[in-house]
């Protein structure tokens, strides 16, 4: 009788090891707090419009499926969106921001009035002067608006049109790395999410073939180095992390099947290692087998997909006429340009490029000219481009750095030859398309582009504008994890409303 006891105990102890093995503390928070990333890949890969979803039922026990099923919270203007991101920090002074007053004070001493007790970099905080400069290049009006624009960008310039200018933009960071982490991710320390797997997350997928978040580098890029951190998911699934297509015959890593291993055995290989994987998913319940399961079979699709969209032979000779020489050599700005337009035909929700070297601290008139040379035509004609064939109105585009460019000359200054330090309290942007007003300057600077005195827009301010467009109260967008919630906007943030149509 004993023994049967013992018996029993061992059954109900097995039990209770089975149950903790799939419900102690770190498995049970996984499966809740996390357990939207199955959800949601659920319903990405179940062919499911995210943008429909309005008519889900909500009130479900899990909040972090309510918070999706809500959304769209708007009417969204934007379907999708391409970023073109100029890291280094490019100078107003020689782009968008005309200060005319300036051009009879070279190399007299920036007032201290002005300045204030904004803090410097470490780069000019030494110099016993801050002798201003003023931009070597003219600028002239252009457009019905009569937007004023440098030289450096006669193309863009002939869709000045349809650019939205925000003159006002302002940060707190001062140097590149949390600057730039900042704008992509809304907080400065490296974990967060990226922008485009928050809208990958909330929004999902028009094409089931190719990611939702895609990523371009311009090749041969130097100044500051670029991390692939900037496009990470952060703690969101997996899956929403940014995929990088690169130039040359593997496009993306890894992607291409090894020696004598054709569609087939990739098929049957999959299949097995779904069987295997769901087993595992059953047992600990962890979301991060289903993504790993859905990128798998993404890779899969993209083995068809990937080909077909990076062929550039059907375009015809005009439209690399429009975008450029450049544009028929593979990985660069201009290439990138035209392929981030093929990409958005195909639906793709966000696209981002990124080009570098625009950290000018000495020898700006002729570094700057070459990244103006670089970017210009490509950017315009992506916007003339997406116009002519319907997609601007629904496709959201953006232009800008990381921070600005002081009016001051860092080191020796002459009137052919310049630098310029670090700005972060005043600098500008450029958004058009979908929801954006065409045609207008938003947000004013002074006199030396060193203060705003109008209409400021800070960082979170044009995170929640992003949001907005694409249909999302970015107050509302939250994702639990470590004990509280997140959002892109952090805890600030408003939509700037007079940018709207």
């Amino acid at each position: 009788m004993a023994h049967h006891h013992d018996e029993e105990f061992r059954l109900h102890e097995g039990e209770f090891d089975e149950l903790n093995r799939k419900y102690d503390r770190r498995r049970f928070l996984t499966k809740t707090s996390l357990g939207l990333g199955a959800l949601a890949l659920g319903g990405l890969w179940a062919g499911t419009d995210m943008f429909a979803s309005s008519t889900k039922k909500v009130n479900s026990p899990n909040i972090e499926e309510d918070i999706l099923a809500a959304l769209p919270h708007i009417a969204p203007k934007a379907k999708r969106v391409v970023y073109l991101f100029m890291s280094g920090g490019p100078s107003q002074f020689e782009t968008f921001d005309y200060k005319p007053k300036l051009y009879n004070m070279l190399g007299q001493d920036l007032p201290d009035s002005v300045r204030g007790n904004q803090r410097l970099t470490g780069m000019s905080a030494s110099q016993s002067r801050f002798p201003i400069a003023p931009s070597l290049y003219k600028f002239n009006a252009h457009g019905q608006s009569n937007t004023m624009i440098s030289e450096l960008l006669p193309h863009t310039a002939k869709v000045v049109d349809e650019l939205c200018i925000i003159k006002s933009m302002y940060t707190e960071h001062i140097n590149h790395d949390p600057a730039i982490t900042f704008f992509q991710t809304g907080h400065q320390l490296p974990g967060r999410p990226s922008i485009g797997s928050w809208v990958s997350y909330g929004l999902g997928s028009d094409n089931q073939n190719l990611p939702s978040f895609i990523v371009l580098v311009t090749k041969n890029g130097g100044g500051q180095p670029l991390y692939s951190r900037l496009w990470g998911n952060g703690f969101l699934p997996t899956k929403h992390q940014g995929v990088q297509f690169r130039n040359g015959k593997d496009p993306v890593l890894y992607l291409n099947n090894p020696e004598n291993y054709d569609g087939a055995d990739r098929r049957e290989m999959l299949d097995y290692l779904n069987k295997l994987n769901s087993l595992q998913a059953d047992y600990y319940g962890d979301p991060e087998v289903d993504a790993k399961l859905a990128q798998y079979e993404m890779a899969f699709r993209m083995q068809t997909s990937i080909p077909e969209v990076m062929d550039m032979s059907n375009e015809p000779d005009e439209v690399f006429e429009l975008y450029g020489k450049d544009s028929r050599e593979a990985g660069t700005f201009a290439a990138n340009c035209l392929m981030a337009r093929k990409l958005l035909e195909k639906d793709v929700k966000f696209v981002q490029l990124y080009h570098q070297d625009w950290d000018h601290h000495a020898g700006l008139p002729s570094g700057i000219q070459s990244q103006c040379q670089k970017v210009d035509q490509g950017c315009a004609a992506l916007v003339t481009d997406l116009k002519r064939r319907g997609l601007l109105e629904d496709t959201l585009v953006i232009w800008g750095g990381e921070f600005g460019r002081t009016v001051y000359s860092q080191g020796k200054l002459s009137p052919e030859n310049y630098g310029r330090d670090h700005h972060p309290r005043a600098f500008s942007m450029w958004m058009a398309g979908a929801g954006v007003k065409a045609g207008i300057s938003y947000g004013e600077t002074d006199d030396f582009s060193y203060n705003i005195i109008k209409d400021p827009v800070h960082v979170h301010d044009f995170q929640a504008t992003l949001m907005h467009l694409l249909g999302i109260d970015h107050e509302r967008f939250t994702f639990k994890t470590q004990g509280r919630r997140y959002r892109l906007t952090d805890l600030s943030g408003k939509v700037v409303k007079g940018i709207l149509t």
